[in-house]
């Protein structure tokens, strides 16, 4: 059943522009330098510039010598409760617990007590005043879909990217946990725990020392799991928040011999300088405070200890403007207002649904009042404001309130730099280099989200982008944003986020983020001459759970690139918070930021053309290991397809 619902879910995906198909329609962009995958790619090339020399974020004071930095990472945004997100209806696993009974093998799908979507799905889009749901569909086919699809199809399309099969709907492929872990916790999982409490204990003891827990929720999501999954039927947002907090109170106090929850910028300071873990309490969630008065509720999760929250998540909300990106947030926003839009097309080759963009395809609601008095009443209290997610006007309206207010700072928390990201350059998400102008002016910083998408390639940075999707995709990105962007960087791992995470260099997932003949042949390139591997579950895992999150750091430095100020990265944040209580004026010009030196990959169908072909089929030649399925003698690296019929149909497997 779960095989046969995959033309269902090409369907989603051919819609969509995300999902299992090789190539994105974005992906269809400028064209650039050799993916290394096929040796010199016969494309032209499109480089921004000639590079840049780093520039570098420096925390010291002005003048005399700079103080010493304080030493461990920062990581910005961690869900380690999100076990109880979405009603507590979604994920398999806990935090608590031993290895056994936390991490043990979940049923698949079958009954299915995790990552299900209800069958049903059409009562969760309303019928509206001015459009039936059936004029909906015409106009917008991947409603249609869903609606047709119901949850089985919708189950597994929400986990399908290129590489990959999903860890939802049925996935019975992906049952095992404890004790062999061969179907999660890996790069791919959004739907199994990534964050068991010796997982955090084991990234403290490879150096993290600030870590954001954020306490997450989705209404919308919440809404759509089936009715005996949920444990807390009325999908309250804010219920899931509050008990999150409440949990991550009582694991620092339990933990409390090498963990500690910082309440003020000094904690924090004290905290790391006493060799500990500085937890930093946020929320992420699309209807924070509800209807209610946020005031009573900002004083209670205050008193909770939260000391930073994003005012708007996937959704528009009381307080101002979201980023549109997927689809699947465009038609929940819909499902909320019932709002088309015929001024740029996201959802559908003819309309937006939910949000009010222009023509540019960007979110017209900044802040509104309460998002204003919001982020004025966290300046008075020494909160950070977290930019994540807010829509680029509301950034705007952010910093104008933060410029007056002596230049207060503010940062994201998982971000993408869009100038780096071919595939996501033209979605609002991502962040572009003026804000991180703003950041930077105001002494913030930027957690980097540990992606799983190709990027383009950064030519200053020491490491060959030719893994996609790997750690040499993330070293591109990183080494954009602390050489040529010159911002302070941490990471924005996101775990348990319902986020895929960095891919593997090594096995069967290495460099899949582009299409498979490339995946074969970057692959097939690390065996044989790259970097070798650390020895951990990193290497054909990738960022399987957060105890390898530090792996990745490992991993940038053995490919040759500067891992000082992530190593660092504890400092920045702190320096950052400080900031709050003590500033004057601009924290930093930001004058010397450099975009260039960016050369943009040439489209999927552009590098295709290097690879061989046979029967019209194209493939990396002598790739595919001995034991894998085969189509044809050439792909396999002895030679030899066993079994294999006419043009690889039925297939076979290499000797």
């Amino acid at each position: 059943m779960r095989r046969s619902n995959l033309a269902w879910v090409g369907v989603l995906a051919a819609l969509t522009g995300i999902g299992c198909g090789d190539d994105a329609p974005a992906a269809e962009t400028t064209a650039s330098s050799s993916s290394g995958g096929a040796g010199s790619s016969t494309s032209a090339a499109t480089t921004t510039g000639e590079g840049s020399s780093e520039s570098g974020a420096d925390s010291s004071s002005s003048g005399g010598e700079p103080a010493p930095r304080l030493q461990g990472v920062a990581d910005l945004h961690l869900h380690m409760f999100a076990e109880e997100a979405f009603g507590g209806g979604w994920f398999h696993g806990t935090v608590d617990g031993d290895e056994a009974t936390a991490l043990g093998p979940c049923d698949g799908g079958e009954p299915g007590d995790h990552a299900q979507i209800q069958e049903d799905l059409a009562p969760l889009i309303p019928e509206c005043r001015d459009t039936t749901l059936e004029e909906l569909q015409q106009l917008v086919p991947l409603v249609a879909t869903i609606v047709a699809g119901g949850g089985e199809v919708m189950g597994e399309f929400i986990g399908a990217i290129p590489g990959t099969t999903s860890d939802t709907g049925e996935h019975t492929d992906r049952t095992g946990g404890f004790p062999d872990y061969e179907g999660w916790p890996r790069w791919d999982a959004i739907a199994h725990q990534q964050v068991w409490h010796q997982h955090l204990r084991q990234a403290y003891d490879q150096g993290l020392r600030i870590e954001v827990i954020s306490a997450v929720s989705f209404d919308w999501l919440c809404d759509a799991l089936p009715d005996e999954n949920v444990t807390r039927p009325q999908c309250d947002e804010m219920d899931d928040v509050l008990l999150q907090l409440e949990m991550a109170n009582t694991f620092a106090q339990e933990h409390s011999d090498w963990m500690e929850i910082a309440l003020t910028p000094a904690d924090a300071r004290r905290i790391v300088e006493e060799d500990k873990l500085a937890v930093i309490l946020s929320i992420e969630a699309s209807h924070i405070f509800g209807d209610g008065d946020w005031r009573a509720q900002l004083d209670q999760v205050y008193d909770l200890g939260v000391r930073t929250l994003q005012p708007v998540h996937q959704l528009d909300n009381r307080f101002g403007g979201a980023a549109p990106h997927n689809v699947i947030f465009q038609v929940a926003q819909y499902t909320e207002n019932c709002h088309i839009d015929y001024d740029c097309a996201l959802t559908s080759p003819q309309v937006t649904l939910g949000f009010d963009v222009d023509e540019e395809c960007r979110n017209v609601l900044g802040l509104t009042e309460e998002g204003r008095e919001l982020v004025q009443e966290m300046v008075d209290r020494g909160m950070l404001v977290d930019a994540a997610h807010l829509s680029e006007q509301s950034v705007r309206d952010l910093f104008e309130i933060l410029e007056t207010n002596d230049y207060y700072p503010f940062y994201l928390s998982h971000a993408h730099f869009r100038e780096i990201m071919p595939l996501k350059s033209e979605e609002e998400k991502t962040t572009p280099s003026w804000v991180v102008q703003m950041v930077r002016q105001t002494g913030g910083m930027i957690g980097l989200r540990t992606a799983n998408e190709e990027t383009s390639t950064y030519e200053p940075s020491p490491v060959d982008n030719t893994c996609q999707g790997s750690s040499r995709s993330f070293a591109q990105a990183y080494d954009f944003g602390r050489m040529g962007l010159g911002v302070a960087i941490g990471l924005g791992s996101d775990l348990n986020g319902f986020i895929q995470q960095t891919r593997p260099r090594f096995g069967p997932q290495a460099c899949s983020a582009s299409f498979p003949e490339e995946a074969k042949c970057q692959a097939k390139a690390e065996r044989e001459g790259g970097v070798p591997p650390l020895g951990t579950d990193f290497d054909d895992k990738g960022m399987a759970h957060m105890g390898v999150v530090l792996d990745l750091i490992d991993d940038l430095e053995a490919l040759g690139t500067d891992v000082e100020p992530l190593r660092t990265s504890a400092d920045d944040w702190v320096t950052m918070w400080e900031r709050v209580d003590a500033r004057s004026g601009m924290a930093d010009p930001a004058e010397d930021m450099d975009t260039s030196g960016v050369t943009v990959l040439p489209a999927h169908g552009l590098r295709r053309q290097d690879y061989p072909t046979e029967c019209d089929i194209t493939y990396c030649a002598d790739a595919t290991l001995s034991g894998e399925e085969c189509r044809f003698d050439a792909e396999c690296e002895s030679g030899t397809c066993e079994g294999a019929g006419e043009c690889g149909n039925p297939r076979g497997t290499c000797m």
